[in-house]
């Protein structure tokens, strides 16, 4: 007998009780993406209010990497608050920042300087201050389909306009966004990250001067703007280009670092070694806590009490953030992560010969995207497919998310702890809502920032 288990459907009688004090006093662009309340939660199930068990594919939205509730996160959690919840760092020090620094000093890799933050989004704002400080250099570079944040700078760099930027501008100044290879979409197919480095090298000419660019801001792997993977060239090609004008480079590692591409971060298989690493969701398990990881001479660049805020490197955060990483170096997850995502590629690609709507199955380790379309030659995407097939994994008991700029990809961000067992009930379920979501999709229209 498998774990999922719902007996009431989705929502039962309690969690609507719930959802309808929830619209009586939240405000409603916090909208629900599970009709659900959930209740408990451990590894990559939970419990709603009304005795549903589910399996959560989305992981937090990639902050579960170790799962929900952790024996060992939520023992360090705990033996920490009864010690101390919080003091400033920059007031009153504690180790659990120092050990966290020094574990992802190791991690990253190379000669490396940390400061910590509490959201993925901070992280970003003051990665970009680094590099500002550090240059004396006043331009941002970014990429279409990034997702950075969604605070004035961020959404600055974030590229999808709706929901995250539509009736919020004017932006910030001097962001100048360039091509992202996208090889599924892109004219040039395997060569698009060629064209990508031909068209950011063409705008040091014809759209922004070189040398007052601070960094170019880059996710190895696009998490919002689709699971996209560049071509190989393209990161090794850009932090070539940056050294040739002293930019630095920073590598968001939010969505895809702490292993879930069976390296610890996905800049790895790139052999893209980025001057900048921001981290975040996974992290921490779900602990407001981000890191920035920089060569000394950046970190170092800001004059005293530049950087900083009240609540930055949380004890508590730290704590659970140390335990994450501890869980996993001993439970081997970013292995695992290489067995999860064959599974779940296997699975898809096999499904392609019974569901049209299959457009392509990609990703590294166990970050894997699906993109589905109204037709293969065409490729049309077809998010109206995507939006039937999550209802009905919901309705079966697995939860799921979408990305994309046509929010026609499907993104698993199950937690690397799930069992086997658990994981081939999920994807059996999975297997269940696509073929019954078959004709139940509406094309989406393009917007004008595909590549």
């Amino acid at each position: 007998m498998g774990v999922v288990n719902v007996t009431t459907g989705i929502p039962g009688a309690r969690a609507k009780e719930i959802l309808a004090r929830k619209e009586r006093v939240v405000c409603d662009p916090l909208d629900i993406h599970i009709p659900t309340v959930i209740d408990t939660g451990l590894g990559a199930a939970f419990t709603d209010i009304d005795g549903n068990t589910m399996l959560d594919f989305s992981g937090g939205l990639g902050c579960h990497l170790v799962g929900y509730s952790h024996p060992k996160v939520v023992e360090a959690v705990q033996r920490q608050a009864e010690r101390f919840s919080h003091t400033d760092f920059s007031v009153i020090p504690y180790e659990t920042y120092v050990e966290l620094a020094e574990r992802l000093v190791t991690l990253v890799g190379g000669e490396r300087k940390v400061a910590l933050f509490n959201a993925g989004a901070e992280a970003v704002e003051n990665a970009v201050k680094f590099a500002k400080a550090a240059t004396g250099r006043p331009a941002l570079i970014c990429f279409e389909g990034a997702f950075h944040g969604r605070t004035l700078l961020t959404m600055s760099l974030t590229s999808r306009h709706r929901p995250y930027k539509t009736g919020f501008g004017p932006f910030a100044p001097e962001v100048y966004r360039f091509p992202y290879p996208y090889p599924y979409r892109s004219p040039a197919g395997d060569k698009a990250g060629t064209r990508a480095l031909e068209a950011l090298e063409r705008g040091f000419t014809t759209v922004v001067d070189p040398s007052t660019v601070a960094a170019a801001i880059v996710e190895p792997i696009q998490g919002e703007g689709g699971f996209v993977v560049p071509t190989p060239e393209f990161l090794s090609g850009l932090a070539e280009l940056c050294a040739r004008h002293g930019i630095l480079t920073i590598a968001d590692e939010i969505q895809t670092g702490c292993g879930r591409t069976g390296r610890f971060l996905a800049s790895e298989h790139f052999d893209f070694d980025a001057d900048i690493v921001v981290l975040a969701k996974a992290l921490a398990s779900g602990y407001p806590l981000s890191a920035v990881v920089g060569r000394p001479e950046v970190m170092d660049a800001p004059g005293p009490s530049a950087i900083g805020g009240t609540y930055v490197g949380n004890p508590v955060a730290c704590a659970a953030a140390n335990a994450v990483l501890q869980v996993i170096e001993e439970e081997g997850l970013v292995e695992r992560a290489e067995t999860v995502g064959k599974a779940i590629r296997s699975r898809w690609e096999a499904l392609a010969g019974e569901v049209e709507e299959i457009g392509e199955v990609r990703g590294i380790g166990a970050m894997i995207g699906v993109e589905f379309v109204t037709d293969r030659e065409t490729r049309e995407p077809n998010g109206g497919y995507v939006s039937a097939f999550m209802s009905e994994a919901t309705r079966r008991g697995v939860v799921t998310v979408s990305c994309g700029a046509y929010h026609n990809v499907l993104r698993h961000l199950v937690p690397l702890v799930i069992t086997d067992e658990q994981l081939d009930e999920g994807l059996d379920i999975l297997s269940e809502a696509a073929l019954a979501a078959r004709g139940s999709g509406e094309p989406v229209e393009e917007s004008s920032e595909g590549e």
